[in-house]
């Protein structure tokens, strides 16, 4: 529906030649929509609206004087001008999607124009792989490295700037959901068909979030009930055997909007194609259940509100090719790994806006996992409950400025039993673990836009009150600098700090034969990031892209980092107050061209280490230079595109072996090795049918066991994946929507 809204003002055109018509084009409720188009009927020139919503444009020479308002989402609406009087226009949101037809190229994968620096990665640059969980989400970029913490389970951890998963916030919609026990494998139990948009960004972040967030923060976007398909359906298989099933729906109720999930997947083949007796993968069985529910717009006056709730069951079955679980769980029968899951969780958030100005807040999350684990003989029984809050109060100012404020509060609880079946290497660390924790904390956070809109300074600071080590400050500052409107210079300087959970963040510990050794109470970890980044915009006639450098350097006050160098047959724990250092640069150039082909090139410089004894002792597992390139393409008629992306990585240094005897030792440094997969996706109406390729030349780190000749020895370690162990991996699959 198209609603005509003429303003008649009683002066003649004539007198108004060669003047210019200033205006605004604000929505129903007076909020502002910057990025309108207005132009003259029957002519191709016109304007857009700048950040306030504002426009000029030159008054038309010949009639008829009609100014076409439009903006994605809104009713587009016609103004008859005879003058050049100040005019406002006021859209009527747009409710019927299935009346409007975008026809636009929207940007796989962008930095989004924000104060932080944030690359944004969409759910079309997701379809550029399988990805069929969130570990899987990141093989087009550069900036996350997934990296694998237990081969025998295939538990997966993200890092940023060469660090450990646990120092990078990992969100699920904005909440909290992944932490001490769901970090292990809960990234994994995420489907890439469900994700909308993941958004990155390094080094230190805001403090509306919390206070971890040491080497950045993930944000994972689910599919948004507002805007998501009706019907979607993905079914997924590899030459492994194991296969993947997707289903979504969508509806809209009155005010009310939702989109439910069913995620599967079924195990594949046994298979050992270094012949250690090993599986190369573990036989895994999932089952998701999730709905999501959102009535009205956070961005307009009034009330907003959305909730989910998701239910997760997960076995992981790992080991021997003839280990049986039922006959052969906790015994020296056959060596097996096997993990049992089972989590619910929800969240809620509701919001008021009063105005422009003055707006209301309340987010809530809670989750409970229960995990039943063998490793071998070691029995691993595990209770989490976590509980989140946030109130907070945000207004609004002089030049789009946003004082945010308010109160939090989280609450964990988390219980692990550990048992040994049997003890013949004498290990000392079973017993019952319970930590309980309750932090309250109030924080505050200031955008100021100065210098129209040129300068963005955000000053951010919360404090919170842990009941076992009292109270702790996070400051942070960003601050941007546009010098024009292509180049943006952004820095950076934060502390964040966090509390470990040494058993379920370092599986890879308890399913060695080390033993594992408190020497001392552990305190919080804390660090300090100091970073800067500049992102340099380029747009032609038919090429549009953006070069990226950046530059971070994490500074830890203490860290907690197991030491498995001084003995192997122990993993030392104790806080680590020296110097400890990551140093990361990335250089990224990334362009498309002729809207048919885009590319993209970055390199990763990394030098994580640590002081001892007045040595440099770099950090084991981590390359110091990585290199990516992925390219696209895809034809004006879009009915197919294909899509490539390769990974080179430099050798990484390996925990010191020269204590174990020779047949169990590992070289000191790792190879270099490159990794390319390709895919082709074809389309066909409603459908998607894809074919790819992982690993295209095969490179596999072969028996990365230490000692799988005795499973149940002095020597075994799992921790030794230094790169791909599985070797190529092909799939095929296949995309059904209704819109």
């Amino acid at each position: 529906k198209h609603i005509l809204l003429l303003l008649l003002i009683l002066s003649a055109p004539s007198s108004s030649f060669g003047q210019w018509v200033q205006g605004r084009v604000v929505s129903q409720t007076g909020i502002p929509l910057p990025g309108a188009t207005i132009y003259w009927q029957n002519s191709r020139k016109g304007v857009i609206t700048d950040d306030q919503g504002a426009f000029s444009i030159r008054f038309s020479k010949t009639s008829p004087y009609v100014l076409l308002v439009s903006h994605t989402g809104y009713a587009t609406d016609t103004l008859a001008v005879t003058d050049t009087s100040f005019v406002t226009v006021s859209l009527k949101e747009q409710y019927d999607l299935d009346m409007v037809t975008v026809q636009a190229s929207r940007r796989p994968s962008y930095i989004a124009n924000s104060p932080i620096k944030t690359e944004v990665i969409t759910n079309l640059e997701l379809k550029k792989a399988a990805c069929c969980d969130l570990a899987g989400c990141f093989e087009t970029q550069s900036t996350v490295q997934p990296q694998t913490t237990n081969i025998v389970t295939n538990s997966k951890e993200l890092r940023i700037l060469g660090l450990s998963g646990i120092y990078n916030q990992i969100l699920v919609d904005g909440f909290p959901m992944i932490q001490g026990l769901t970090y292990t494998y809960g990234i994994s139990s995420i489907p890439g068909p469900l994700v909308d948009n993941i958004w990155i960004a390094k080094g230190a972040n805001s403090v509306l979030q919390g206070y971890e967030s040491i080497s950045g923060q993930i944000n994972v976007l689910t599919k948004d009930p507002g805007n998501t398909d009706k019907l979607f359906l993905n079914g997924y298989i590899n030459n492994f055997g194991e296969k993947h099933v997707n289903v979504q729906y969508g509806f809209r109720k009155k005010k009310w909007s939702n989109v439910s999930a069913f995620h599967m997947v079924q195990p594949s083949g046994r298979i050992d194609r270094d012949a250690d007796s090993f599986l190369d993968l573990p036989l895994l069985k999932r089952y998701m259940l999730s709905t999501r529910w959102k009535k009205g717009d956070e961005s307009q006056w009034g009330w907003s509100t959305q909730f989910a709730v998701r239910y997760l069951s997960e076995n992981r079955i790992g080991g021997q090719t003839f280990f049986d679980y039922e006959k052969d769980k906790g015994t020296t029968d056959a060596y097996g790994q096997a993990v049992r899951i089972n989590q619910p969780e929800a969240w809620f958030k509701t919001a008021y806006k009063i105005n422009n100005e003055h707006r209301f807040a309340f987010y809530a999350s809670s989750f409970y996992q229960s995990q039943l684990s063998y490793f071998g003989v070691t029995h691993y029984k595990a209770q989490q409950l976590n509980g989140y809050v946030n109130f907070q109060y945000e207004y609004s100012y002089k030049n789009s400025s946003v004082l945010k404020t308010g109160v939090s509060n989280r609450y964990l609880n988390l219980t692990e039993n550990i048992l040994f079946r049997s003890n013949t290497l004498n290990r000392t660390y079973a017993g019952r673990y319970n930590r309980v924790e309750r932090i309250p904390g109030v924080f505050a956070e200031n955008t100021l836009n100065l210098y129209s809109g040129k300068l963005t300074w955000i000053n951010g600071i919360r404090v919170d009150h842990h009941n076992q080590f009292g109270w702790v400050a996070t400051p942070r500052m960003l601050i941007r600098y546009k010098t024009s409107k292509n180049l943006d210079l952004r820095a950076s300087i934060g502390r964040g700090w966090r509390t470990a959970n040494i058993f379920s963040e370092n599986i890879g510990l308890m399913v060695s034969s080390r033993d594992i050794l408190f020497t001392e109470p552990l305190q919080p970890e804390k660090a300090i990031n100091m970073g800067f980044n500049m992102t340099r915009k380029f747009k032609g006639k038919q090429v549009e892209g953006y070069v990226s450098m950046d530059f971070y350097r994490t500074n830890f006050q203490n860290q907690i980092f197991p030491d498995v160098d001084a003995d192997p047959g122990k993993a030392i724990i104790r806080n680590f107050l020296g110097k400890s250092v990551s140093n990361g640069f990335q250089a990224e150039v990334s362009g498309t061209f002729f809207n048919r082909f885009a590319a993209k090139l970055g390199y990763v410089y990394l030098d994580v280490y640590q002081v001892k004894n007045e040595t440099k002792r770099v950090l084991p597992f981590n390359t110091k230079d990585r290199l990516h390139f992925s390219a696209s393409y895809m034809p004006i008629s879009k009915r197919w595109h294909v899509d490539m992306n390769m990974h080179w990585y430099g050798k990484q240094r390996l925990p010191d072996t020269r204590n174990n005897p020779v047949v169990y030792q590992m070289p000191e440094f790792s190879r270099s090795f490159l990794i390319t997969n390709l895919q082709y996706t074809y389309n066909i109406k409603k459908w998607e049918v894809y074919v790819g390729v992982e690993n295209l030349f095969n490179f596999r780190q072969v028996r990365p066991i230490i000692s799988w000749q005795d499973p149940f020895g002095k020597y075994f370690d799992t921790q030794f994946a230094w790169g791909p162990t599985r070797g190529r991996e092909t799939y095929m699959g296949f995309r059904f929507a209704i819109k």
